[in-house]
């Protein structure tokens, strides 16, 4: 072989040599979690030790549904970071479902009580084969008196009789371990059938100009992950201010436990697309029929956000200011063009269990005006409303509310800011206190027919009662028909100083009652219509 072959050959395996590094496993220290509505950006931590030249990292305790294009890698001390590329790791059983490993837990556990008592079964089985075959060699052996004989069947027949007992009830206990093994697998399979995700590593090419230690940093966004807020309301009576209670119900199925993390919420959607749209040119044509096809398949759509509205005046109240508390001590909020953020600095643990847990955001104390309000015609009792004006600082999002009146909890409502218009309605329930009552006063009541026309008359009574010792103001909304056709006319309106809206025909009464006292309203109106026609 000549020298440059040689040569050529000791270059090679060199190559080979040094293009296989040894690889370092070090686990990644989880330390924010900056939670969107959807999705959430993941920051972790870790201190590594690099050699001179190329090192190689496999970083574990990371997320399995990364965005790759989000993954952002850092490190102090002048190392460069070469390439980085993302894994799951389906082998890595400290990422599993916290119930999976309960369930597996429990069976393990039923499996330890089962084996002993599997074990004394084989054990009576061999007792009761010894004493099977004594009592053979006792019938062989004709040198036994028949006291002697008869002494013996005595002793055989109790042992076995007892080791036959002892054995029906170990057997029974094993059957019911058994059966609980096979509930508690059925179990298992189906929370293994619920898609959880399973954890990731990422595995980090670095290079170093010397040998050093490096502070490294990696952020990366994950899907599986969001926060919805929810809100409770507590409103101790009319003469104090409401507390607002901000909260959000944070989920995250990423396949990493967050062990007290720092969290942030932000409004924001890390799955909604940020580039901005463009229209297109829109060519007019002749319509052409085109052949029916009909299309089979599922059809999906946004979820809708309710909420209750109630009709009723315009009152001032005091801005919203947060609450000096625990809570709010620890939590900054910060809001931009486009977006709020909420910085909590108190540590919390979310399992990656894809279930949502509750977190305390924010407490608002709220000056607010409270006022009764009825619409008799649709509900014969009186709501008590709280009126909030100036909501817009407390930063609120779509999302549902529990309401808490005098230390009960009187219900649950929604609020969606987007409907919402100067003031901000919660309904605080139903007080029996105040008893109101709609009839239709009969005295009234005629049906005449004057020429071509029917005139048909129609009035109304409603009476308010407070029942409670302190003065109390209400709202009364009742309402006088629309007509859409130009033969069917309304006249004779008596509406007893409401305010009347023609466009909607709703009737509005403020009224203000002492404790104990009772008011009466009467309205009503005449409809004049063709002969012959019914009215719908």
């Amino acid at each position: 072989m000549s020298r440059s072959k040689i040569y050529s050959g000791i270059a090679v395996m060199l190559c080979i040599q040094l293009s296989v590094l040894a690889q370092t496993t070090q686990k990644l220290s989880l330390d924010k979690a900056t939670v969107f509505i959807r999705g959430a950006e993941l920051t972790s931590t870790a201190k590594i030790t690099l050699a001179k030249g190329e090192n190689e990292f496999v970083f574990t305790n990371v997320a399995g549904d990364i965005n790759n294009q989000s993954i952002a890698v850092s490190a102090s001390n002048g190392a460069v970071v070469e390439s980085v590329t993302f894994q799951n790791n389906y082998t890595n059983t400290d990422n599993e479902s916290p119930k999976i490993k309960e369930l597996k837990d429990s069976i393990a556990q039923v499996e330890v009580r089962k084996q002993p008592l599997n074990n004394k079964v084989a054990a009576i089985n061999e007792l009761i084969a010894i004493l099977q075959n004594n009592r053979k060699v006792g019938g062989n052996n004709t040198g036994l008196s028949v006291a002697e004989m008869q002494k013996m069947l005595d002793m055989v027949g109790s042992k076995l009789e007892s080791y036959l007992m002892q054995k029906d009830k170990a057997e029974s206990e094993i059957k019911k371990l058994s059966q609980r093994i096979v509930a508690l697998t059925k179990q298992l399979n189906e929370e293994q059938k619920r898609g959880y995700q399973p954890g990731g590593q990422l595995l980090v090419r670095f290079y170093s100009k010397e040998a050093t230690t490096s502070n490294i940093t990696i952020s990366y966004v994950v899907q599986n992950a969001g926060w919805v807020p929810v809100y409770d309301v507590w409103v101790g009576n009319t003469c104090v201010p409401a507390t607002f209670y901000y909260k959000a119900n944070i989920y995250q199925n990423c396949g990493v436990k967050w062990n007290n993390v720092h969290l942030t919420l932000s409004t924001d959607d890390a799955q909604q697309g940020l580039q901005a749209p463009i229209l297109t040119p829109q060519y007019l044509s002749f319509y052409r029929q085109q052949p029916q096809v009909t299309m089979y398949g599922n059809q999906t759509g946004e979820d809708v956000f309710t909420t209750e509205t109630y009709t009723s005046g315009t009152y001032a109240v005091a801005q919203p200011k947060a609450k000096q508390s625990t809570v709010n001590e620890y939590v900054k909020t910060y809001t931009s063009g486009v977006s709020t953020r909420f910085d909590i600095e108190l540590p919390y643990t979310i399992p990656s269990d894809g279930q949502q847990h509750l977190v305390a955001v924010k407490i608002y104390e709220m000056a607010a005006t409270y006022q009764y309000y009825s619409a008799p015609k649709a509900d014969d009792d009186a709501f008590l409303l709280a009126r909030i004006t100036d909501w817009e600082d407390m930063n609120l999002l779509p999302g549902k509310t529990s309401i808490f009146y005098e230390g009960t909890y009187v219900g649950h409502g929604a609020i969606d800011p987007k409907n919402i218009t100067d003031t901000l309605n919660v309904s605080l329930g139903r007080d029996k206190k105040i008893v109101v009552k709609r009839e239709r006063d009969k005295s009234y009541r005629s049906v005449k027919m004057i020429g071509s026309n029917v005139r048909e008359e129609y009035a109304y009574n409603i009476t308010v009662r407070n029942t409670r010792k302190e003065t109390i103001t209400i709202l009364v909304n009742d309402q006088l028909p629309i007509s859409n056709d130009k033969e069917i006319v309304i006249e004779d309106i008596q509406i007893d100083g409401a305010s009347y809206n023609e466009t909607t025909g709703i009737l509005v009464w403020p009224l203000t009652l002492k404790g104990n006292e009772s008011k009466t309203i009467k309205f009503g109106y005449t409809l004049k219509y063709p002969k012959g026609k019914t009215i719908q």
